[in-house]
């Protein structure tokens, strides 16, 4: 797929052809340099105009995952704190953006070596929806945990919870693991239960959208996923990127996305459910704090303790 307007970037993020928290942030990024790039702005100003309007098409798509406005306004801090002339603005948010991607790459990889601490010779972990190399520049999230695991040679087992109603556990996170050889076994989400009443999970591992001081806000059904892991006590960890940080709201804050009711009452193009019917579909849901073990970031592994006395120091 190939993006050659700010427009077409919108689009693509608004449709979820591009999806996963640091990628959206990315492609917001880039999203700006492709206005700078084409910008036929002969001034400064006239420029930094141009970039605002993008910016507001792009926070526009989105309005649950923090990445998207974390890169947007780092992107226009950059063009703002460019010295010098609207060519010079050009070549700092092109820069800015190539920067933010090589940064993804490396971060996901410091999450991964993080987290596979964690991880046993033979474990069994349960991940929901897709935070690999297809919902970041490359390597992951969630999955970098699992990827540097079996890199280091750990035997690490993976059950992929299908994630309805877009299906990317099935579509996109079994496939992952497959390329990369790495043991999945695809469920439906309705056994995640049975799974862990049966023993068959070790640790669980998520990615996030948005972590907030009292919440992890991620696809819709984590929190489901989160319940039954404290009720089986199986230990339930986040990986993120520390831009998925938003410590200065609440969960009640954060606007949930509420999408199509075709996601749910149609698979692709089949309808499976009678016409006319209601549907509630959002997006993501909201899992208490007090149902993490741990966040995994680039900066390491913080414990619920840890990340209690984190926000206590904001604050103090």
């Amino acid at each position: 797929m190939e993006l050659r307007s700010p427009q077409e970037v919108a689009s693509a993020l608004k449709e979820m052809k591009m999806r996963g928290a640091p990628l959206i942030g990315v492609a917001a990024a880039y999203g700006l340099a492709l206005t700078a790039y084409h910008s036929r702005a002969k001034t400064r100003e006239d420029l930094l105009k141009e970039l605002e309007t993008s910016a507001d098409l792009i926070r526009a798509t989105r309005p649950t995952a923090v990445n998207l406005f974390w890169a947007v306004d780092r992107v226009l801090k950059r063009a703002y704190e460019t010295v010098g002339d609207h060519e010079a603005v050009r070549r700092a948010v092109i820069e800015e953006a190539n920067r933010m991607a090589d940064e993804d790459v490396e971060v996901n990889k410091r999450i991964g070596r993080n987290g596979s601490k964690l991880l046993r010779d033979g474990d069994t972990v349960l991940t929901h929806c897709n935070a690999g190399s297809l919902a970041t520049v490359d390597y992951g999230t969630a999955l970098a945990v699992i990827r540097s695991a079996w890199e280091e040679g750990k035997r690490i087992n993976v059950i992929a919870d299908e994630t309805r109603p877009k299906l990317q556990g099935a579509r996109l996170t079994a496939y992952e693991l497959m390329r990369d050889g790495v043991p999945v076994t695809l469920i439906t989400d309705g056994m995640v239960g049975y799974v862990m009443a049966k023993g068959l999970v070790d640790k669980v591992i998520v990615g996030a959208d948005r972590i907030v001081r009292d919440a992890v806000i991620n696809k819709v059904g984590t929190y489901t996923v989160a319940v039954l892991a404290r009720e089986h006590k199986v230990p339930f960890y986040v990986a993120a990127p520390r831009s998925t940080f938003d410590l200065e709201k609440n969960a009640e804050e954060v606007e949930i996305e509420m999408r199509s009711p075709e996601e749910v009452t149609h698979v692709g193009s089949v309808r499976i459910a009678p016409e006319g019917v209601k549907v509630l579909n959002p997006a993501f849901d909201i899992t208490p704090i007090s149902y993490v073990t741990a966040i995994i970031c680039e900066d390491g592994v913080i414990y619920r303790e840890e990340f209690e006395n984190l926000l206590e120091e904001r604050t103090a």
